[in-house]
């Protein structure tokens, strides 16, 4: 093939009209009225964190990753994965709360 050569590519598998899928379908959440919405929030980054996937948590949620709001919803979390020995939940939640601005010395704090 030479560099005048033309690669004719077919577009059969190209859905360009496909809508994003709305983030709130994979992080179902209650209303943010709701008072238990900032832990299912809270719940959601930390599990799309976990995926792979933490843009869709904060888009579904409205947070993101790291937002000092969370942080007393974070912190049960935390308390919750020591507790049930839950190592991976007790890195991602030490990850959100450092990231957002606690201190390392308050994270072994229990």
């Amino acid at each position: 093939m030479t560099d005048q050569e033309e690669i004719t590519v077919s577009r059969a598998f190209v859905n360009e009209d496909a809508a994003e899928p709305d983030p709130r379908i994979r992080f179902p959440l209650p209303a943010p009225d709701d008072p238990g919405f900032a832990l299912a929030a809270a719940r959601a980054l930390i599990r799309g964190a976990n995926e792979g996937d933490s843009l869709t948590a904060e888009d579904a949620t409205g947070y993101r990753f790291g937002d000092p709001r969370l942080i007393p919803e974070v912190t049960a979390l935390l308390r919750e994965a020591r507790e049930g020995q839950n190592e991976r939940l007790e890195q991602l939640a030490e990850r959100f709360l450092r990231r957002a601005g606690v201190a390392e010395e308050n994270l072994d704090a229990d």
